[in-house]
């Protein structure tokens, strides 16, 4: 289908006011934020809005926003809580007898918790209710649905489920399953203008941005009126944004440069005079560094930059250092969950229209893709490995070009709970009062790395376009199971020389913090933390030995040459479960 652009012409006033918005945009964020200017900005979108009714006809997007959740009620009701905000201090598509016109959500529910399954109904209930369309796709219609396409083998894109236990698919799983029903949603809304935009449920419509006395969470970007502009102006089928706030990646592949950090931040305090301020980083962008959380940045063609990230206390007014030092402590935990004390990802302005550039990685939790691109679904979802949306970008990269692309939108990640500093559901890792073991999640993110970079080589041999043979294939994968093996390996040296070094700046009994007893506690958590840097990276380490299991490679070697094999054959069972469901015909 050509390209076509969706947006009508605009009125000169219309026109006037979209300047007005650039500039008071521009003044924004000068110089660094300017918050007096927030309030102004958003009310500048509301006139818009306002202006735009008075045209007439709206052909903008619709936005269906598709929000994968299991067992994260809490997660669930602050993101859906930040999109309806979003809606009013923006305002964009308007109001229509108290609904918004231009916005809806699916709900893909992927629990198996009772009591989360009836919570997370509850809240589709009043989401809808105030004022935003939102359809709820539980486990009851995900299988109605996939009854409808019993004909169609879709066991390499959605795997095999007892009925009974249809919870805990997945996110890759259950996003495909829900693109499926997204098909249906298209059909009820023909003549409509659609994107479609998947985000994870502990992700909120914000921004984080460095302050002066810490940072701000900030309703600064109207994401749906810059993604509509760009879907109208270009010929673009797929964007990704980024997420600020906690690193998308697991903290398997993050312990080395947090112990960098941990051992930077203690060397500064045992200099430090306890009783005095607490030095503040200043306000900058520290930590959003491409990959800067990522130990293997290089991979993704980042240059690392071997420095330490200086901690930001959490402490209102002025802490002094020996409460920084029990604030910094308190965010141990949480690392294993997902979360970074040292390199929080924060916004860095650019205009959205100047940032679109062509993309190679897929960020699963932000991206926006058109109708045409359902044709796309997330590759090898039943591996269930790690690295899922970088592989599929190396995959559309491949496939649509300069027609897959990123933007400066990024969404604000909330890896874990304020009120416990630990996910409200996050499959792979177990965790009891103390005691956090990873290796579930490392196994996958190892699996995961190595399908990702093997992809992106056969890719660069033509596939999935040109068919790679089977011996070609496991050649690949053989020396990227070689490569990764002896990088996790030479990883795990460090992380182990390093977490020694810590140990011994701690144990020092000359260092302040052993006279005092308000820190003990502190020092309990230090000791957790290295106990389960032990567990997880150290010798003897469940972890490793998941990876280095006689026979393990073969298995995954076998499952990761099958599904690479069968994209082709997936692809084509795919466009005929499309046209099942497009058609409304039985099989």
């Amino acid at each position: 289908m050509p390209f076509q652009a969706t947006s009508h012409p605009d009125s000169a006033a219309v026109q006037a006011q979209l300047s007005r918005i650039a500039e008071l945009e521009a003044a924004l964020w000068q110089g660094g934020l300017n918050e007096a200017l927030l309030g102004p900005y958003q009310a500048a979108f509301r006139e818009l809005e306002r202006l735009i009714a008075e045209q007439g006809e709206d052909r903008r997007h619709h936005f269906v926003v598709v929000i994968p959740v299991a067992d994260s009620p809490r997660q669930l009701q602050a993101c859906l809580d930040s999109l309806l905000t979003l809606c009013k201090v923006f305002g964009y598509g308007g109001l229509h007898q108290g609904r918004y016109r231009k916005v809806s959500v699916l709900l893909a529910d992927d629990s198996s918790e009772p009591a989360a399954i009836e919570r997370n109904l509850e809240i589709a209930r009043a989401f809808d209710q105030s004022g935003i369309t939102t359809h709820y796709f539980g486990i009851r219609e995900q299988l109605a649905l996939m009854q409808r396409l019993r004909g169609v083998d879709l066991d390499a894109i959605v795997g095999r489920h007892p009925e009974d236990a249809f919870g805990h698919k997945g996110q890759a799983i259950t996003r495909n399953i829900a693109y499926l029903k997204l098909v249906e949603i298209q059909a009820a809304m023909a003549g409509e203008p659609l994107l479609f935009h998947t985000v994870d449920g502990d992700q909120e419509f914000q921004i984080k941005a460095a302050t002066a006395d810490g940072g701000r969470s900030l309703y600064a970007v109207n994401f749906f009126h810059h993604l509509d502009h760009v879907f109208s102006e270009r010929d673009v089928q797929v964007l990704t944004g980024k997420v600020v706030g906690d690193p998308p990646v697991s903290p398997a592949v993050m312990a080395g440069n947090f112990l960098e950090d941990a051992i930077g931040f203690v060397l500064e305090m045992a200099a430090a005079d306890p009783r005095k301020p607490y030095v503040q980083p200043g306000v900058d962008t520290g930590g959003s560094g491409e990959a800067a959380y990522h130990d293997m940045a290089d991979m993704f063609g980042f240059q690392a930059g071997g420095e330490i990230y200086r901690y930001r206390c959490g402490v209102a007014g002025d802490p002094s250092n020996a409460k920084s030092f029990d604030d910094f402590t308190s965010r141990l935990d949480g690392f294993f969950h997902g979360g970074h004390p040292t390199r929080i990802t924060w916004y860095r302005y650019q205009a959205v229209s100047h940032s679109v550039q062509p993309a190679r990685t897929v960020y699963t939790g932000n991206y926006v893709f058109t109708p045409d691109a359902l044709d796309w679904f997330i590759p090898f979802a039943p591996l269930r490995l790690r690295m899922s949306g970088p592989t599929m970008g190396r995959l559309l990269r491949s496939g649509i070009g300069e027609r897959f692309v990123s933007a400066n939108v990024p969404m604000l990640h909330k890896r874990t709970l304020a009120t416990t500093g630990q996910s409200e559901f996050r499959p792979g890792v177990v965790s009891d009062q103390h005691n956090v073991d990873l290796c579930d999640e490392f196994e996958r993110q190892f699996f995961g790395d190595i399908m990702l970079f093997s992809v992106e080589r056969l890719t660069a041999l033509g596939y999935p376009r040109r068919r790679q043979t089977p011996e070609q294939v496991l050649d690949t994968l053989d020396a990227m199971h070689a490569e990764m093996h002896a990088k996790y390996h030479a990883r795990r040296q460090q992380i182990l020389e390093r977490l020694g070094v810590l140990r011994s700046l701690l144990q020092e009994s000359g260092q302040w913090w052993h006279g005092r007893p308000e820190l003990r506690a502190a020092l309990r958590r230090f000791d957790v933390f290295t106990a389960n840097m032990t567990h997880n990276f150290g010798k003897g380490s469940p972890c490793y030995a998941r990876i280095d299991a006689p026979g393990g490679w073969e298995g995954w070697r076998n499952r990761q040459l099958e599904a690479i094999v069968g994209l082709h054959r997936d692809r084509q069972s795919w466009r005929q479960a499309l046209d099942v469901l497009r058609d409304n015909r039985p099989l």
